[in-house]
């Protein structure tokens, strides 16, 4: 995976929310009563001024952008249902504890793969593409975008489900990075760790990556 296609990827995953930490949940209350495009648009354009201005994640400063995309990022994104695709059928057998640990060790190397891809933002910038009509008691749509600024613009699609209940919003559950979904990129992965190891031998397998990617103690 290139490196401006690691940034891509996390970005998509950090769609769904600004970094503006002095105001997270006032940003998130009112990106609650939006629409899906409209959503993704203003999120995705104050993700990438926030990385542009912050001098932290400027000067490479891992840990803040981890940081920022922990508590402001994944509370937009459904990483229940994104984990459970991503493990498949053996999501069912495992423990409610070995879900929660699932979901932290997922997250964790998705937002690692973000923080560490940075760098690469660059002039790039993220297009709306014009939705396709929707019922208007939908919960389940895609929005489609592309990355411009390269060579060539890159297709980046989210699908989203608006989670039960009045004035929850919309949640990201899966993403599309140059034709291929991020949980369907997952799944062999995970599967073949599982088949060998057990689901235990997935946790310790992501935590370990994670570990690997801590940034040294200064």
């Amino acid at each position: 995976m290139t490196r401006i296609r690691q940034w891509i990827l996390g970005s998509a995953i950090g769609l769904a929310a600004s970094f503006m930490a002095a105001v997270p949940a006032l940003v998130h209350a009112q990106q609650q009563d939006l629409a899906p495009n409209a959503m993704v648009e203003r999120v995705t354009t104050d993700v990438l001024t926030e990385l542009r201005n912050n001098e932290r994640v400027k000067a490479g400063d891992v840990a803040a952008a981890t940081d920022a995309v922990d508590r402001i990022v994944m509370p937009n994104v459904n990483f229940q249902r994104m984990t459970a695709a991503a493990v498949g059928p053996a999501w069912r057998g495992a423990t409610a504890e070995q879900r929660e640990q699932l979901i932290e060790a997922f997250k964790g190397m998705l937002i690692r793969t973000y923080a560490n891809s940075l760098e690469q933002v660059g002039d790039l910038r993220v297009v709306i593409l014009p939705m396709r009509a929707q019922p208007a008691d939908a919960t389940d749509v895609l929005v489609r975008s592309e990355v411009r600024g390269g060579d060539s613009p890159v297709q980046l699609d989210y699908r989203l489900q608006k989670t039960p209940g009045e004035g929850l919003g919309w949640k990201v559950y899966n993403v599309n990075v140059m034709g291929a979904w991020i949980v369907d990129t997952y799944r062999p992965q995970f599967t073949q760790e599982i088949n060998a190891n057990g689901i235990d031998g997935l946790i310790r397998s992501l935590q370990n990556r994670n570990s690997a990617n801590q940034p040294a103690a200064s």
